[in-house]
Formats: C-alpha cells, sequence, structure tokens
C-alpha cells in the first residue's frame, strides 16, 4: 500500500506542525521543504510505501543529497523515549528550522505533549528574539516543562547576552546538538544555570538518540571496526529511491537492525564519545590525523565555538590542517595549543578569518563551501 507524498514550504512552521499532525494520524506523508535551499537532483515521489510518515531532506554537510524516510512508529518512539529521559512532557520553543530533524522534533513532541511550541521570530536568530519568545512561554499541568532545542553557534549568542541568558537559564532542559559542542561552551551553560543536555544522532534515527553521551531507552550501540553502530525503533526505513544506500547504511546483525553512522567512536563504561568521521582524516607528513579532534581543541580556545578545521593539499606532506573561523586567532597560539594534544603533524598551517562563516540552514557549518575557501582548487 501506498500514500500520497505532500511537499510544504517550511516558512510557516505552524503549517509544518499541521501537516505533520495529519501524517502522524495517518494521512498525506510530509515532506518539509525549505523556500530557496538547492533542490536535490531527483524529484521527489508522488507515494511512499504506507508506513512512511515523513521524509527528510539532508544534503549533510559533506555528503550528496539524499531523502530519509521515518515512519509514525519510529518517530513516535524517539518522542517518547526522550519524555523519559528529559524528566517527561513539556512545552517546546523552536529555534531551528523545520525541515532539519530536530526542528521536526520539536513539533513531534509538542504535537505527543498536545501542546503548540512557541517559535523565535524568523531569520538570522538572534538572542533577543530567543528570549522575546522565551517570554511567551506558558507551561501548563499536562506539561510542565520547559524545552528548548539550539546548535551550538545558537548557544554561544544566547550566552553572549546577559538577558538571554537568564531566559535560557529558566528552561528545565537546553538541548545541544547537531555538531559537537565544545567543552568551554557546555561550561559557560553550566556556570550560567543551564540545564544543557548534549545530544547526538541524525536524520536516520530520528534525530538525537544519546542524551549527554548515554543512549537513552531501548537504543543500543555497537562499534564495529571503529565505527559506531546504533540500533533501536527510531531508526528510519532507509532512503528513498536509493535502495543501494539503504542496503549499505542500514544492516542485519544479531537479530538487531542497525544503522552505520559513518563516525569514529569510544565507547567506556556506556557513555558514547564521538571521535569525528571516518573519513574525516588526512595523511600529513606520513602521520594520520583526524580533523574532528583538531577542531574540537579550535574550539576550547576563547570565542571560537563555531570555528571549522578543513585541509589543503601540501604536496609531499600529503595534506594539511587548515582554521576558518570569524573571529581573529593568533596561529601561533593555535598551533601550540593543538601540538600539545594531538602532536607535530596534527598543527594546522593557517587560519583563515571571514566576515561570516558560511552555514547551513541547520545551523550547521557550510563544510563543502569551507573547503573552498580554504583550498580554491577544491572542486
Amino acid at each position: 500500500m501506498a500514500r500520497p507524498l505532500v511537499a510544504t514550504g517550511t516558512s510557516d512552521p505552524m503549517a509544518v506542525l499541521r501537516g505533520l499532525e495529519a501524517a502522524l494520524a495517518g494521512g498525506p506523508a510530509l515532506l518539509p521543504v525549505a523556500e530557496g535551499a538547492p533542490a536535490l537532483p531527483a524529484p521527489p515521489p508522488v507515494e511512499v510505501r504506507q508506513p512512511v510518515a515523513l521524509v527528510v531532506e539532508t544534503s549533510g554537510s559533506t555528503g550528496t543529497g539524499k531523502r530519509v524516510a521515518l515512519s509514525s512508529e519510529a518517530l513516535l518512539a524517539g518522542a517518547a523515549a526522550a519524555d523519559a529521559a528529559l524528566g517527561g512532557p513539556g512545552r517546546w520553543l523552536l529555534a531551528l528550522p523545520t525541515h532539519y530533524i530536530a526542528g521536526l522534533n520539536v513539533l513531534t513532541r509538542s504535537i505527543t505533549a498536545g501542546t503548540e511550541p512557541v517559535v523565535v521570530a524568523p531569520g538570522h536568530f538572534a538572542a533577543a528574539a530567543f528570549a522575546e519568545a522565551a517570554d511567551r512561554l506558558v507551561t501548563g499541568p499536562a506539561a510542565p516543562r520547559r524545552y528548548t532545542s539550539l546548535v551550538p553557534v545558537q548557544l554561544a549568542r544566547v550566552l553572549d547576552d546577559p538577558g538571554a541568558t537568564r531566559a535560557l537559564a529558566r528552561f528545565d532542559a537546553v538541548l545541544v546538538g547537531g555538531q559537537a559542542t565544545p567543552a568551554p561552551l557546555r561550561q559557560r551553560a553550566l556556570d550560567a544555570g543551564v540545564g544543557i543536555v548534549t545530544t547526538y544522532g541524525a536524520s536516520e534515527t530520528s534525530g538525537g538518540c544519546v542524551y549527554d553521551g548515554v543512549p537513552f531507552g531501548t537504543v543500543r550501540t555497537a562499534l564495529v571496526d571503529g565505527e559506531l553502530h546504533l540500533a533501536g525503533p527510531m531508526l528510519a526505513e532507509g532512503y528513498l529511491a536509493d535502495d543501494a544506500r539503504t542496503a549499505a547504511a542500514f544492516v542485519e546483525r544479531d537479530g538487531l537492525r542497525w544503522y552505520r553512522t559513518g563516525d569514529a567512536a569510544a565507547v567506556s563504561d556506556g557513555v558514547v564519545r564521538v571521535l569525528g568521521r571516518l573519513d574525516d582524516v588526512v595523511i600529513s607528513g606520513g602521520e594520520k590525523v583526524h580533523l574532528g579532534a583538531v577542531e574540537r581543541l579550535v574550539r576550547e580556545l576563547p570565542g571560537q565555538e563555531a570555528a571549522v578545521v578543513t585541509r589543503r593539499p601540501a604536496g609531499a606532506w600529503g595534506e594539511v590542517p587548515v582554521v576558518v573561523t570569524d573571529r581573529p586567532l593568533d596561529l601561533g597560539v593555535v598551533r601550540g595549543h593543538v601540538g600539545a594534544v594531538l602532536g607535530r603533524a596534527a598543527r594546522p598551517v593557517e587560519v583563515l578569518v571571514l566576515d561570516r562563516l558560511p552555514m547551513l540552514a541547520s545551523g550547521k557549518p557550510d563544510r563543502r563551501t569551507v573547503q573552498a575557501l580554504a583550498d580554491p582548487a577544491h572542486p
């Protein structure tokens, strides 16, 4: 059996909310589309299989475009497990775009709680707009808690504003994900009394399913040749019209269906620590350098919470790390900080300072554009 797939623009989050409500109730499946964003090469199908309720288009920050198909069961299982992990249902403040899985999760959790989210004013994210929206968030007996979800750069902007920081501290939980949260930024939030919860997940896992390094609900983790695999009821059906990619990303093992994240990780006493993308490694002077590890260290430096580390060819040396940032950063400082932890080969060779870092609508860095800026010869 099949059901229609309806594309809905995301400039009106309430229209997306209504479409998602209908989809979760068995109506047409929803495809949120960001107006003005580049379209994927192939048009979406007019119908999808009956289990599919939501289709999330994602180009990722480095990869090729894909459409992730999620069932009602996966979305609702993720929402229920998240509520349990956070301490119960609540009312949400929406600060993320609704074509992005974290923004869609805010809508799903609002639906299951029987509430409507308060929406931050559209446009470039501003701390003052967040504080104004937080003042409009009123809870009730059925959903007494206050929640929001941010990416690290949004959190940094809020913490730079004393009034917005006070507003953020009134939330019972502030989910922060989409990319690694720098340790100093997390500490700033904790020092300000903010109940921060770092999250890890993907569109393929119905969003964040690991909170502060701990899988929630019935989510299971495994390491296979250093790669993090995830299993649980929140997994996507696969990728629309791409059986080969689906078969490569979702595998059967030990009677369970697993998603291969593509991330290197370490697991100790049940706590997951993501190290970076498996393919995000350069050979510099004959040594392997994990760019994700370099980036985490760079982001520990004051004001560098959004800095990006990319690569550049270096002839006989192979490839070398380059820092791209929108804040001044002394090359000697960053080389000393990185080299002291990761060794000589990991030290960045240049700091490229931009007026503004290129970002995706999700709030993540646009790494393909960053790569092109750092290495104009890069295709």
